[in-house]
C-alpha cells in the first residue's frame, strides 16, 4: 500500500494447512496495494495462535503463515470480503471433532461461512477447490452459479450449485451476486482484480445510499 492512511476494509481469508501458494502470495502483495488489510483466519483449537504451511508443490514447504484470529471470535459484518483460500485447506476447514446423525456440519469455518453467506453486502470468494467448505452445507451453494477446478466438479453441483461451463472445460471466472469464483491458482489475478471490483461497487452503493 503506498499511503498507509488509506484503507478500505479488511479482507478475511479463511486458511489451514495444505494451502494453495499462488493464491497465498499473489493475496499478500495484490489487496494492501489496494488498500485492503488481509486477515487470516482459522479455528486454533484453543491456542493463541497456530502455523500452517502451503502446499508442498515442489516436494517442500515454501510459505508458513501464523494464524492469530480464531474464527469463532470474528464476526463475517466486520469485513468487506471474505475469501477461501484454494487447496487441501478447505477440507480440513470443514472438518468437525463430533457428528450427529442430521445435524449440519458444525465446523467453526462452516458455521462461520454460514453466517457470512446470510450478508449480502459481504462479497464471498472461492478458488479451485474452495467450494469444498461451502459443499458442507448445501443451503449455502443451492442455485448459486459458480466455476471450480475439474476434480471436484461433482461435490460442487451434489451441493446444489449450477457449474457454469466453457467449451470443453469451467469457465475462468464467475461473478453471481456477492459470490465470486475462481477456475484454478492460474487465474487469481484475474479474480482478484473481479474481487476488488466487486467491493469497489458496493462502497460506492453504499456512500450513494447515505
Amino acid at each position: 500500500m503506498t499511503d498507509m492512511t488509506v484503507v478500505k476494509g479488511k479482507i478475511g481469508i479463511l486458511i489451514e494447512e495444505h494451502f494453495d501458494l499462488t493464491e497465498y502470495r499473489l493475496f499478500n502483495k495484490y489487496f494492501p496495494e489496494q488498500g485492503y488489510v488481509v486477515e487470516y483466519m482459522s479455528h486454533l483449537w484453543g491456542n493463541a495462535s497456530l502455523k500452517f504451511g502451503s502446499n508442498p508443490d515442489h516436494g517442500y514447504v515454501e510459505e508458513e503463515v501464523e494464524v492469530t484470529v480464531e474464527v469463532n471470535q470474528v464476526n463475517p459484518a466486520d469485513y468487506a470480503g471474505i475469501i477461501v483460500i484454494g487447496g487441501y485447506a478447505s477440507d480440513r476447514l470443514r472438518y468437525q471433532a463430533t457428528v450427529k446423525p442430521g445435524q449440519k456440519n458444525q465446523a467453526p469455518a462452516v458455521v462461520f461461512l454460514r453466517r457470512a453467506m446470510a450478508l449480502p453486502a459481504v462479497k464471498k470468494g472461492a478458488i479451485c477447490h474452495s467450494l469444498w467448505l461451502f459443499c458442507a452445507d448445501s443451503d449455502l451453494l443451492r442455485n448459486r452459479k459458480v466455476t471450480c477446478a475439474h476434480n471436484v466438479i461433482c461435490d460442487v453441483e451434489n451441493a446444489g450449485a449450477e457449474i457454469v461451463y466453457e467449451g470443453e472445460g469451467t469457465i475462468a471466472l464467475v461473478v453471481d451476486g456477492d459470490l465470486i469464483t475462481g477456475k484454478h491458482p492460474g487465474v487469481t489475478e484475474q479474480f482478484m482484480a473481479a474481487f476488488v471490483a466487486e467491493l469497489e461497487i458496493q462502497q460506492r452503493q453504499l456512500e450513494m445510499a447515505r
